[in-house]
């Protein structure tokens, strides 16, 4: 086994205790991009970003420089960066926003720029304490340093950043929905026609939203440019990415990784990485992109760590989550976690969310704790047949955003992988391992 990997780019920091201090980061060549991107045209700076084909972090996976292309021209715009990091497992832009908070602020002020917005609203996941107390000292670091505020650094460019806690719900990932709460609302989806945020976001406005991540790697592209970090990769996945590796591993943690060239093997078992399993114990299956993805089993181990790579054999990248099962795991409890988490999240504005989710939520509840029927199989998957009809992925849409359709990737994969554990748990009254 050998990783092959490109310098890091958004965690080239990780190493310094005081990493997330304005000292640390100018010491570290912090600002020096905005600097950079400041003498340049605005239109060149966006050139640079869709040069390097910089894919959206946030889940999607959509191109960060096509999205900015269609930013609608208004005399009034918005920059909106989505740090509503609440899928279960996924902790890369919570490891971001408290390690390099500066980082982002940079990305996000070049990403301004480029765009010629002069407000930008960072929403950040409400649960994440230390995470908000940095990225304000950040902002506050910034405004007096001259690189946020008026005319900065000299320029005839000024910006306004607001840093704005969310109220804990995970639909707020979504972007429209995200939209809705800055605005004070509860958190329900946009229907998209007509409300697609470039054309029509906040405060009826063209607003771009952007993750993290994405806004982290800009002051990277702007010093070394696109060219260079079109490099890194292959295909359309460009550059380095970071991996939230959880579950049954030795050494859980945020990885950064080339894209494509390393593979799910080289993440979960290579030393400095994951470290493998418990001694003694064997994969039964790992999640690729954050838990409303599809499973893989231990015979995709070898597949790219690539957007289409993964995309093509039926599941996604997603969050950038990668969660391992071993052979000492209970596939049936981990469905339920996983549908019972979604149940509580469902903002409950579709129906086949709203109802299906309880449904499955207390179906997988019954097999998990021993009153579960062999009926309740085909049970599971006609209702999530009903859901995201043809149980394919991606999924058909039922409801306004995905969350609903996502929600049965969990129970199809763990029911068509492991038939045998649920007829067990049905036989036994419960888990057999108990």
């Amino acid at each position: 086994m050998s990783v092959l990997n490109a310098p890091p780019i958004v965690s080239s920091r990780r190493d310094y205790v005081d990493s997330f201090t304005l000292a640390r980061y100018l010491d570290t060549g912090g600002y020096s991009a905005l600097r950079k991107a400041l003498t340049m045209y605005p239109e060149v700076v966006a050139a640079e970003v869709d040069a390097a084909s910089l894919l959206g972090r946030g889940g999607a996976g959509f191109p960060a420089g096509r999205k900015w292309s269609m930013l609608r021209r208004s005399a009034i715009s918005y920059l909106v960066v989505n740090g509503d990091e609440s899928e279960p497992a996924t902790f890369k832009d919570h490891y971001l926003v408290e390690r390099d908070p500066h980082q982002l602020v940079e990305g996000v002020v070049i990403a301004a720029y480029a765009l010629q917005v002069s407000q930008v609203f960072i929403f950040l996941r409400g649960e994440f304490a230390l995470g908000l107390e940095r990225v304000q000292q950040a902002l506050n670091e910034a405004y007096a340093h001259g690189a946020i505020g008026s005319k900065i650094f000299g320029s005839d460019f000024s910006i306004d950043v607001v840093l704005h806690p969310g109220a804990g719900a995970y639909i707020c990932g979504e972007e429209t929905s995200l939209l809705e709460a800055l605005e004070g609302k509860r958190g329900f989806p946009r229907i998209k026609p007509p409300f697609f945020p470039a054309v029509t976001g906040l405060y009826g406005e063209p607003t771009v939203v952007n993750n993290v991540e994405t806004m982290s790697n800009l002051p990277w592209i702007i010093n070394h440019g696109g060219a260079a970090f079109a490099a890194l990769g292959a295909g359309r996945s460009t550059g380095t990415r970071l991996f939230a590796l959880a579950g049954d591993v030795q050494n859980p943690n945020v990885f950064e990784l080339e894209m494509v060239k390393n593979t799910f093997r080289d993440l979960i078992f290579d030393p400095a990485l994951g470290g493998g399993l418990t001694p003694g114990r064997t994969l039964k299956a790992f999640i690729p992109g954050g838990v409303s993805a599809p499973w893989f089993g231990p015979d995709l181990l070898d597949t790219p760590l690539g957007q289409d790579e993964v995309g093509n054999l039926g599941s996604m990248l997603g969050s950038g989550s990668v969660v391992v099962l071993d052979d000492a795991s209970c596939v049936v409890r981990a469905t339920w976690r996983i549908t019972k988490f979604f149940s509580r999240e469902s903002c409950g504005q579709c129906t086949p969310c709203r109802e299906g989710s309880g449904w499955i939520e207390r179906i997988m509840y019954r097999l998990e704790h021993g009153g579960g029927r062999l009926e309740d199989l085909d049970l599971l998957l006609d209702l999530c047949d009903n859901i995201a009809p043809g149980l394919t992925w991606p999924p058909q849409q039922t409801t306004i955003c995905v969350l609903g359709p996502s929600i049965p990737s969990s129970v199809h994969s763990a029911i068509s992988m492991f038939r045998d554990d649920f007829v067990a748990h049905v036989n036994h009254g419960g888990c057999p391992h108990d």
